[in-house]
């Protein structure tokens, strides 16, 4: 089972929620409750339970509507494992070339953690769709800002510690992607199984993004 990656979902709201640890009924519901509220891509982490099967319903439940994608993939068997599971993109923590060709031999879209100029380098010589700048919050958004000045035409995607409040310093900064985790898919809020929380935190990362798109657009 494959599915494709929706480019036009993803361009539109680029931000990537990240599902972490959660039992699939967890999951379920998690993922009904921000698609409402207009986030469409999300990743379930492969040290997730039964991660290939969570990947597998979502790409089967949600199909058309949101891009499901396997994160923290490490090998090349794991990166063949989640796309034959339906995932239509890969996240990786670290620069590894086996990995990156199985999204590349499969047409997968793949987004490899790096956070120094050689591995951004190295990453992108191994051809990395986007660049997933983690742990963002220890570098913040002048580090971007840095980066892109060597490095002017990649994809950016600072992952770990965006919120409502600092993602439209990021976008400032030039990142194109946002990589979310804690601050949507709060443990605590779904372990008491708060989905209005959920929605709201969703719809308030929806307006912070749009909102801050807006404002850059009226910049040009």
């Amino acid at each position: 089972m494959s599915t494709s990656f929706n480019w036009q979902l993803f361009e539109n709201r680029p931000l990537v929620g990240i599902l972490r640890g959660f039992e699939w009924a967890q999951t379920q519901v998690a993922v009904e409750s921000v698609a409402t509220e207009g986030i469409t891509t999300v990743e379930v982490t492969m040290n997730s339970p039964d991660a290939l099967s969570q990947i597998r319903a979502l790409s089967s439940d949600f199909s058309m509507q949101i891009n499901v994608g396997a994160g923290t993939v490490c090998k090349a068997a794991q990166a063949e494992a989640a796309i034959e599971s339906g995932a239509s993109f890969l996240v990786t923590p670290t620069v590894t070339r086996e990995v990156i060709q199985v999204a590349l031999q499969a047409d997968v879209p793949i987004f490899v953690g790096a956070i120094t100029p050689t591995e951004i380098l190295r990453a992108l010589d191994f051809g990395a769709t986007f660049i997933k700048i983690f742990p963002a919050n220890a570098l913040g958004p002048d580090y971007l800002k840095s980066v892109l000045g060597p490095f002017s035409k990649i994809r950016l995607m600072p992952t770990g510690g965006i919120t409502t409040v600092n993602l439209p310093n990021y976008l400032s900064a030039g990142a194109t992607a946002f990589g979310i985790g804690g601050p949507l898919f709060d443990k605590k809020q779904i372990a008491d199984e708060n989905w209005q929380w959920l929605r709201n935190q969703a719809r308030l990362f929806v307006a912070s993004y749009d909102e801050a798109r807006a404002a850059a657009i009226q910049q040009v």
